[in-house]
């Protein structure tokens, strides 16, 4: 079981070492525990909290490459931001910003980071609020937060620069495309998800208001 878990990961990841994958099982044992208290994810989806969370999330960071400096908004339950930090803890100098307004989840965050530690650093703050203090990451990630248009607005400090942004969409991110393109212009890349057959990972560029 733990073989397979640990093969899946590097399907979904590419190559990683066995201390991540030592990592992000603690993650996951930390995680129910909290769960249990907070509302983390949709309950329905805490059964199966590898699959649909922790290896949805860790794709990203193969599509990140060797990016050192990462910004995650509306981290949330940690997805994908404590994921990102578990994977990038053995790069020298790498770090990741984690956005969360949610006090309670903030406090699951910061617990995390410290029990595990991670190279990590918590905001307990409004995306809008940290637009002064969080330098231009080299990327951005944001999972289950807002529709394009807005999450774009949001990112745009960010995304106007040199920053890449790696967002999880689900079945409807066409749509979400199309709205933002009233607004915006940015360069695109599709990444098919290799753990939900409906889902994406729009790679986005060069954002730039109409």
């Amino acid at each position: 079981m733990i073989q397979d878990a640990y093969a899946r990961l590097q399907e979904v990841a590419g190559p990683v070492s066995r201390e991540t994958f030592d990592r992000l099982l603690s993650f996951e044992r930390v995680f129910k525990k909290w769960a249990q208290r907070i509302n983390l994810v949709a309950p329905s989806t805490l059964d199966d909290v590898w699959e649909r969370h922790i290896l949805d999330s860790a794709q990203v960071v193969r599509l990140g490459g060797d990016a050192k400096k990462w910004l995650d908004i509306g981290s949330g339950g940690g997805f994908p931001g404590l994921i990102i930090a578990s994977m990038i803890a053995e790069r020298p100098g790498a770090s990741i910003d984690l956005v969360e307004s949610n006090r309670k989840k903030c406090a699951f965050l910061q617990a995390v980071v410290g029990e595990l530690g991670l190279p990590a650093k918590v905001h307990s703050k409004r995306i809008k609020d940290v637009h002064g203090i969080i330098r231009a990451p080299e990327v951005l990630s944001a999972r289950a937060l807002a529709p394009l248009p807005l999450l774009l607005e949001l990112s745009a400090p960010w995304l106007e620069q040199s920053t890449v942004a790696l967002f999880h969409k689900g079945r409807d991110y066409r749509q979400e495309i199309q709205d933002s393109t009233h607004q915006w212009r940015f360069d695109l890349v599709e990444h098919p998800s290799l753990t939900d057959a409906q889902g994406v990972i729009l790679e986005i560029r060069n954002l730039r208001r109409i």
